[in-house]
């Protein structure tokens, strides 16, 4: 799995716009959770790049960047959880889900609808 950073807020701006060719993933996690932590591991277990070519995905820490976390609950609507995946087309949020909820199935579904 392939992950791009999202550390600064204009990477924001960026994913709304490239969201209109293609889907974007974004997996917020508290490097200091351990529910986080199992979350990504069985996130990245399944993750299967072939089926998922069409979308890019963003990993945000955030307890370096959180003001970051901040925008993205205000420019997309949804309140903050930790961990949590959204993903973003046409420059808005279609989807997110938070702690055991996060399924790789249920976002490949999203991301291939």
């Amino acid at each position: 799995m392939n992950w791009k950073k999202l550390d600064s807020i204009e990477t924001i701006e960026q994913i709304k716009r490239d969201s209109v060719a293609h889907p974007i993933v974004i997996f917020k996690h508290s490097t200091s959770c351990s529910i986080s932590s199992m979350a990504l591991n069985r996130l990245e277990r399944s993750w299967d790049d072939t089926e998922m070519e069409v979308a890019q995905a963003y990993y945000l820490d955030l307890l370096s960047n959180r003001e970051i976390s901040n925008v993205l609950a205000q420019q997309f609507g949804v309140a903050h959880q930790s961990p949590q995946v959204l993903i973003i087309k046409d420059g808005i949020c279609i989807y997110d889900n938070s702690h055991m909820g996060i399924s790789y199935r249920d976002i490949k579904e999203e991301v291939l609808a």
